[in-house]
């Protein structure tokens, strides 16, 4: 790691210093939750990770697995992926006592899923709308 940053050798983000199960920053030394690989898996795995997380209440970490997807993915997926990690991150908020931020994010999920729809593309089993609709009511239900 370079400096006083969780960077590699160029200059990319990682993942060295500990969280909790909602992403935030621990001191160093600490004990977090287990991160998650930076290696891409392949779709149907990337949703069982993802779903596995959002069961144990780590929704930070399964935005980090669907993010790593979104990164790696073909373009015309980027929407879907992109889509269910800003889902994550709108639970995260909502879990972190952001409302107003998990409203607005879920808004942009909607917004990609939207996109996403237009192309026909593969949703690997998800329905789309259920994904915006629990989303949404565990966001609303936590008010």
């Amino acid at each position: 790691m370079n400096g006083h940053r969780d960077r590699d050798g160029d200059g990319r983000a990682r993942q060295a210093r500990p969280r909790d199960e909602l992403g935030r920053p621990l001191p160093y030394g600490s004990v977090g939750v287990e991160p998650v690989s930076e290696e891409p898996l392949p779709p149907a795995e990337t949703i069982t990770a993802a779903t596995a997380l959002l069961e144990q209440g780590r929704p930070f970490s399964a935005h980090e697995v669907y993010e790593v997807r979104w990164k790696t993915c073909p373009e015309d997926e980027r929407a879907l992926w992109q889509g269910l990690a800003q889902v994550c991150v709108a639970l995260t908020h909502e879990a972190r006592g952001n409302h107003r931020g998990a409203t607005r994010v879920l808004e942009r999920a909607t917004a990609a899923f939207s996109a996403y729809r237009v192309t026909a593309g593969p949703t690997y089993g998800l329905d789309l709308d259920d994904v915006i609709s629990g989303a949404r009511e565990e966001i609303l239900g936590a008010r």
